[in-house]
């Protein structure tokens, strides 16, 4: 491993495909996105996306979060794997299109769970991608699991593993609003959002947006914060961004003056 400790981007399934629409790519978002990451030019990034309309819909419809329980399943958990690796594809064309030396690891062939939560993961690859000069991407995806058969794994989750694993220095989450907020910014007009949050407001944020239902199959932003606090606890501080606007994915890779909420361990 070089001495520059690692950075990771996570970019949301709702920033790189509409939502609203089933197998859709914001191809546009993307491709900016990518010029960001380009632009920023820092060494030692893992980049981790989510599924969005590809692999969200598909995963609903066959219940694989919840682990193999009939045989139709297994055709749905190929599908949302496969489905996975399509707009894994699009993403990875953007990034070799624009000459960074992007490598895809797919998580189902070198991760396994045991009852949601990660128990292996054969992270030599990655170490030596980085080692390279590589830019290794991952994303969220249907994997196997030891007690459940398989399950869904959240890009929330590996983002929070790999972080605490290779002790990164940062992580910047890209998603489709202006941060963190008390209370669902879409639904709610009176949400307010965070500039900056410790650990412990964290904690008692958790708490409040826990009585949220959870709006996908990866739990949603209450999921994102419980994984989020694995590693502040150790220390990693995180921003989190509007992706969907010009610059601030690479005004955060930059580790320049953002609109956003920056959520670090505090005393």
């Amino acid at each position: 491993m070089s001495e520059v400790k690692p950075t990771i981007l996570k970019i949301g399934g709702s920033v790189i495909t509409d939502k609203s629409s089933e197998l859709t790519a914001r191809t546009e978002i993307m491709n900016r996105i990518v010029e960001e990451i380009q632009k920023a030019n820092i060494k030692n990034l893992i980049v981790v996306h989510g599924g969005g309309s590809f692999g969200h819909p598909v995963a609903q419809k066959y219940n694989i979060r919840d682990g193999w329980k009939e045989e139709a399943q297994r055709a749905g958990f190929a599908e949302t794997h496969h489905i996975m690796t399509v707009l894994n594809g699009l993403f990875m064309d953007a990034l070799v299109w624009h000459n960074i030396p992007a490598v895809s690891i797919t998580p189902s062939s070198c991760i396994i769970t045991e009852e949601g939560r990660i128990k292996c993961f054969d992270d030599a690859i990655l170490k030596i991608l980085l080692k390279m000069g590589f830019l290794p991407v991952l994303y969220g995806d249907a994997v196997l699991d030891t007690k459940l058969g398989f399950t869904i794994l959240s890009g929330d989750q590996i983002i929070s593993y790999i972080a605490k694993k290779l002790d990164a220095q940062r992580i910047v989450i890209g998603v489709d609003v202006d941060g963190l907020y008390d209370a669902d910014p879409k639904a709610t007009k009176t949400a307010k959002m965070f500039k900056h949050l410790t650990l412990e407001e964290l904690r008692k944020l958790q708490n409040l947006l826990g009585k949220n239902s959870a709006s996908d199959v990866t739990g949603g932003m209450p999921g994102k914060i419980t994984e989020l606090l694995l590693a502040i606890e150790q220390g990693i501080p995180v921003t989190i961004v509007n992706a969907t606007n010009p610059n601030r994915i690479l005004k955060a890779l930059r580790s320049e003056e953002v609109e956003g909420t920056i959520i670090e361990k505090g005393d």
